[in-house]
């Protein structure tokens, strides 16, 4: 039986989708979702898909992870996945109301109380039905309309918004003072909040004064108990109201500062992440780690000194006019006061800001040497170089002692000029008025009087907090530079540009070259080859000739060469970073290990892993003897600097992690050259099943370990002399023949060594 508007009647749509609904298909709802818990994740996941795909992005679901405690995909998680491709996302609950608006937004992803979900893709608000597709349903197949009634029935308000980022966002914006004034005003909602309750507190601040005039000139005057009595009850609800008022006001401003500093923080780091890696090579990390300290010095700003003086200023504008209103003398004399001390302080900005530039460079060469000295420390003890080091330390304290000092006894001056001019606004407001008082010969004088001086001094502090403002921009401004002398340097990419495709491991170099900055010599010269998915190649050459520089390319570390770097097909620079590097599995000569389990560094490229996979990756590394032997195996706690491993052991564990991720393509660059003749053994015996299956590129200068290579490229001066396997490069190239010869001459057999003679310098005079 069809409704009104030819719609079929009956059933829920949501386990066996809105196909079936358009055929009127009166079984049991929950009947069709008797699918397994994994088809309901595939589909939740290929819906997400479909809608990004809408948008042009293709996601990956390799990179979906679980919530904690999740059995099935949650409209939070799958923002978080949605997001880290670069996407906006947004999980929501949605009302039948809502839904009849999205006309044309694109698609909207449904989740269903059963586990599975739909493709919102139009609504007709005039017949009150919403357009909905099954994710599995084939392109061409149109949508079925879909009244309230039926929807609610699988329906509970679970949905994700999604799109594609802009092109401009605000990450990416620069860091400058008017991106920071646009993120204050993201709390314009909290910050008016506060702007009443200060105009509030400002009003109820009038009120003291007013009753202290009222008692001095009336019961006084009149010996009015009774009045008095009234003036006490007015003072105890205020003062109860006031103190409510400004205990709110604050809750607010710390929780609008709360908001700011975790958004500053936020985006700070998102941006260190997003900087290129030769930034990282080329600037020194304590001067980075100095530079960014900076921001706190911004935040204690905004939320702290910026958000006093505002406050401050609402009461200076409501106070003000009474001032005047009062004694006009006397409040002109108090602006002059105000202003004379706003020049003090603009004399002094300039010199200042020169003095505060020489405490910045030498407290940034401060922070290099101690940053360099505990990165080092293992070659300061060894080397026994703690004096050096000292004394370069010592040097670095007298430096920034003597810019601090120099700035701090050139900031005492307007201190200094200041004082009396603040003394005065008090002091002599009194006196002034005093003689203003007797010169008028009328007692209600008085009363006024006392009022003038207790609003001058909510007047006075507001005015000199807005000069100082000046003279803390300066240095807030300093600190904005230094943020943003990292933070502005060009990005590597956009988190959501680029192709993202499903590699197979064909690895092109088409004429490629490249020179490094402040060279002129090119670490790669018109480098031209090409290898099938499923190649071993082994890269071998003198030092200097280009080998890492190629392994750099390939990971998009940089961009800026000339050629085509090329992964089954598609132009390397086209293809999107995050997806590219995810998708490899390098290895380094010298491998960082972060704080926590071994377990936790091996699934680090894939915390939705299980123990069983952290396993397996440790057994095709060689990894997985020492663990059995550690005192918690898996769950064994890596030290900071990795001290309580080997190099052996600490090189396996990083196979181990750049494995996890079954990369279709794998780079060692380097990555047996600190193993032990045992630990390389166990890990070249590997290496056949580790490539199996996968496009495997072998950095190293020990060429023992690449005979097994299907091709071996010989590099020299950044070109190549020759590629081809083992056996056929020592027939045809004498620099492959000559480097083999190197590192397996044979061992002199016409005798036994004669002793060699002492070193000159250990030898007797």
């Amino acid at each position: 039986m069809d409704n009104a508007d030819g719609m079929p009647q009956g059933p829920a749509i949501g386990p066996a989708m809105v196909r079936r609904a358009e055929d009127g298909d009166g079984g049991d709802a929950r009947g069709a979702s008797a699918s397994a818990p994994e088809q309901a994740l595939d589909l939740r996941l290929k819906a997400v898909i479909l809608a990004a795909r809408f948008h042009g992005i293709e996601l990956d679901p390799n990179e979906f992870r679980l919530g904690d405690g999740e059995t099935e995909p949650s409209a939070a998680a799958l923002s978080v996945w949605a997001q880290n491709a670069g996407m906006w996302a947004r999980a929501v609950r949605l009302r039948w109301k809502h839904l009849l608006r999205f006309q044309d937004s694109g698609p909207v992803v449904l989740l269903f109380t059963d586990g599975t979900a739909g493709l919102l893709t139009g609504a007709n608000e005039r017949n009150k039905v919403v357009y909905l597709k099954d994710p599995r349903a084939p392109a061409s197949e149109s949508a079925v309309a879909v009244d309230e009634l039926r929807l609610a029935q699988v329906w509970a308000g679970d949905a994700l918004l999604i799109r594609a980022s802009r092109g401009t966002v605000e990450a990416d914006e620069p860091f400058t003072m008017r991106w920071l004034t646009r993120l204050m005003l993201t709390e314009r909602k909290s910050l008016r909040d506060i702007g009443i309750g200060s105009i509030t507190l400002s009003v109820l601040t009038i009120l003291p004064p007013f009753i202290v005039m009222s008692a001095v000139d009336k019961v006084l005057t009149h010996h009015s108990y009774s009045t008095l009595a009234l003036l006490v009850a007015i003072m105890v609800v205020m003062v109860i109201y006031q103190t409510v008022l400004e205990h709110a006001r604050r809750l607010i401003v710390a929780i609008v500062g709360t908001k700011l500093d975790a958004r500053l923080n936020l985006h700070i780091v998102n941006r260190l992440l997003r900087l290129p890696l030769d930034y990282f090579e080329r600037v020194p990390s304590g001067e980075t780690m100095y530079r960014i300290s900076q921001v706190s010095k911004i935040r204690e700003f905004f939320t702290g000194r910026l958000l006093t003086t505002f406050l401050d200023f609402i009461t200076l504008l409501v106070l003000l006019p009474f001032l005047f209103w009062l004694n006009a003398t006397l409040a002109w004399l108090v602006l002059a006061c105000a202003c004379l001390l706003t020049l003090v302080i603009f004399a002094f900005i300039r010199p200042m800001r020169a003095k505060y530039a020489d405490v910045t460079r030498t407290e940034t060469a401060k922070s290099i040497v101690l940053t360099e000295t505990i990165y080092g420390i293992k070659t300061v003890k060894s080397l026994a170089l703690e004096p050096q080091r000292r004394q370069v330390w010592d040097q670095m304290i007298a430096e920034a002692g003597e810019a601090r000092l120099s700035f701090q006894k050139l900031a005492n001056w307007p201190q200094t000029l200041v004082t009396p001019i603040e003394r005065f606004m008090w002091i002599g407001v009194i006196l002034i008025g005093v003689y203003l008082a007797m010169s008028s010969n009328q007692g209600y004088m008085v009363g006024g009087l006392f009022a003038f001086i207790m609003l001058s001094q909510r007047v006075a502090q507001p005015l000199v907090s807005m000069a100082r403002l000046i003279e803390s921009f300066e240095e807030v401004a300093s600190a904005i530079g230094e943020v943003a002398y990292v933070l502005n340097r060009p990005l590597e990419g956009t988190a959501s540009g680029g192709l993202r495709p499903v590699f197979e491991g064909a690895i092109t170099f088409e004429d490629v070259s490249f020179t490094y900055l402040g060279t002129k010599v090119p670490a790669l010269d018109r480098v031209s080859f090409q290898i099938p998915s499923g190649t071993m190649l082994g890269v071998v050459g003198r030092s200097g000739s280009g080998k890492s520089t190629l392994t750099r390319l390939l990971q998009g570390i940089t961009r800026d060469y000339s050629g085509f770097v090329k992964i089954d097909g598609n132009d390397l620079r086209e293809i999107n970073l995050r997806h590219l590097r995810s998708s490899l599995g390098v290895v380094l000569q010298d491998n960082f290990l972060f704080r926590g389990t071994i377990r936790e560094n091996i699934l680090a490229g894939r915390p939705g892993l299980t123990i069983a996979d952290a396993v397996r990756a440790a057994r095709l590394a060689g990894a997985e003897e020492f663990i059995e032997r550690m005192p918690n195996g898996y769950e064994t706690f890596i030290q900071e600097g990795s001290s309580n491993l080997s190099g052996g052991q600490k090189q396996r564990l990083a196979i181990a992690r750049a494995l996890i991720n079954d990369p279709r393509i794998l780079i060692l660059d380097e990555a047996t050259s600190a193993l032990d003749p045992e630990s390389e053994a166990l890990v070249n015996a590997n290496l056949l099943r580790i490539a199996r299956g996968r496009t495997v590129v072998i950095v190293s200068h020990r060429l023992s370990s690449l005979t097994e290579c299907d091709q071996i490229l010989v590099l020299e001066r950044g070109g190549i002399v020759d590629m081809a396997p083992h056996r056929v490069l020592l027939e045809r190239c004498a620099l492959y023949r000559q480097l083999w010869a190197q590192q397996n001459r044979h061992v002199d057999s016409q005798g036994p060594r004669h002793a060699a003679p002492a070193p000159t310098l250990l030898q007797g005079d």
